[in-house]
């Protein structure tokens, strides 16, 4: 049943919010700020509380149940994570106040700087980056500048693996490289006779996510390094799929020169809603001072008396200030909190729970579904959504047919190399109860597409919106919401 509108919940002369009398003169509002005839519902307090509260279970979470979104790593987020970014002294600071008001704060930046570095191997890191896409964007940047500072402008091409994350040619396009896309082979590694040959004085770098989005370790990564710098390019390390590595392998210390995290991928802060995210970038020892600015140094060791001081500083050449203020301060409490809590064995133990759940889930599903490459996975894996005897069912029919199974489907057509691609990350958080749950549904839609098709093709049956038409909404953009006859569509 639909739920109605708060519009149409409205009555005149009801009331939701009841002011306190002013304690400033009144003053009349200016009349060139008010719409003419536009609504405004009427509704009593009880009824908003109700509507929204309503609209609100009706929606999907982690804190609900399962997200195998593969590549979005939707982990559970730890509610103490929550509570400490709430702390008066990080919630209720100013990024302009003075830096001896702040030294929590800038002590809490300082080591996380040096954590992230340490956890991937590389000698130093910025916080600024908003979100792991403009995190590539940053090291897309520190590529471009070290190029030019060496006066080698003919580097102008990056390439792209086909296995890579899709925002990867969009942060190499808008620094002005040219993305080049480079082919896998047979077993989902990176084609080292493509890359030879597009390797030559004009490769600024490549972009190389590793574990790919087949969710595979590239088994060829130390000559991937290899070739790459031997041509004189960099690479650029795409780590938003860190969660399969923490504590195993450190992608610094074979050769990455700059590489992102996104920390609601790996470091548990909230991921979804538009942000805010939070990216940041680590670099080898030759590019540290081209890290944006402002960077927390320590300004004083301190001794038995006085504890170290800390504050910003401009690295000697830097691609200067990325982001508003120092990022976005309140993910990096969170992220903070989750490695202090985890600590070097549990860090560890999340990578290994993660891979040991994502290779549960293909060793029970492969063979009901094709697995394109069959390998060991690490965090991630990806199976083929269609069967040839059942040639009209697709990979979003058994992902609506998922909702009736009360499962948030997993990543639809992505990576584009695998045909009707379903993407399924399980993360570390989930038990192995959840994951035969998964696995069984899974097999029932299996069993389904050959025996009553329909039943997917029509999917989900169960939910209060059935499915919509994707395209439309794409194109037919709806941004407000008003009732019809209601509003004078002459003062849009």
């Amino acid at each position: 049943m639909r739920e109605p509108t708060i519009f149409e919940l409205s009555s005149p002369g009801r009331a939701g919010v009841t002011f306190q009398d002013p304690d400033v003169p009144l003053s009349e509002f200016p009349q060139e700020f008010v719409r003419a005839n536009f609504p405004f519902p009427e509704i009593s307090e009880l009824g908003v509380v109700r509507h929204f509260t309503k609209l609100s279970q009706k929606n999907y979470a982690i804190d609900l149940g399962f997200y195998p979104l593969g590549s979005c790593t939707m982990k559970y987020n730890p509610k103490i994570n929550e509570a400490t970014a709430r702390y008066p002294g990080f919630a209720a600071t100013h990024p302009l106040q003075p830096e001896d008001t702040v030294q929590g704060n800038l002590y809490l930046m300082y080591t996380l700087q040096y954590w992230l570095a340490e956890i991937g191997g590389f000698a130093d890191a910025t916080l600024a980056p908003a979100a792991g896409a403009q995190g590539e964007l940053v090291g897309t940047m520190i590529i471009a500048k070290y190029h030019k500072d060496r006066g080698d402008l003919k580097r102008t091409r990056i390439l792209i693996p086909d296995s890579a994350h899709g925002t990867n040619p969009a942060s190499s396009a808008m620094l002005g490289f040219d993305p080049v896309q480079l082919p896998s082979d047979e077993r989902g590694n990176v084609d080292l006779e493509a890359l030879a040959e597009l390797c030559d004085d004009t490769l600024a770098g490549i972009m190389f996510t590793n574990p790919n989005t087949l969710g595979l370790f590239d088994e060829n990564t130390a000559e991937v390094i290899r070739i790459v710098h031997e041509a004189g390019g960099l690479v650029y390390g795409d780590g938003a799929n860190m969660n399969a590595l923490l504590g195993v392998f450190k992608p610094g210390d074979c050769g990455i020169d700059v590489m992102h995290y996104n920390l609601h991928k790996t470091f548990s802060t909230p991921h979804g809603g538009g942000g805010p995210g939070s990216g940041p970038v680590m670099v080898c020892e030759k590019l540290v001072d081209y890290l944006p600015e402002p960077h927390v140094v320590m300004t004083s060791l301190g001794d038995e008396e006085n504890p170290p001081t800390y504050g910003f500083a401009r690295p000697k050449k830097s691609i200067g200030r990325v982001k508003t203020f120092h990022g976005h301060f309140g993910m990096l409490v969170r992220a903070f909190t989750y490695i202090a809590m985890l600590g070097q064995e549990g860090l560890r133990d999340i990578a290994e729970k993660a891979v040991l759940n994502a290779n549960y889930l293909q060793a029970k599903l492969k063979g009901t579904y094709t697995l394109p490459y069959d390998r060991s996975c690490m965090h991630e894996f990806v199976l083929e959504g269609n069967w040839k005897d059942v040639p009209d069912i697709h990979a979003l029919d058994i992902a609506k047919r998922l909702m009736d199974y009360d499962f948030h489907p997993p990543t639809n057509y992505f990576p584009l190399i695998v045909h009707e691609a379903l993407m399924i990350e399980p993360t570390e958080t989930e038990n192995v109860e959840t994951l035969d749950s998964f696995v069984d549904a899974m097999l029932k839609i299996a069993e389904e597409a050959h025996t009553q098709p329909e039943l997917l093709k029509n999917a989900p049956h169960n939910t209060p919106v059935k499915r919509a038409d994707e395209l439309k909404a794409a194109k037919d953009l709806i941004f407000c919401c008003y009732p019809v006859g209601e509003w004078d569509k002459s003062n849009q």
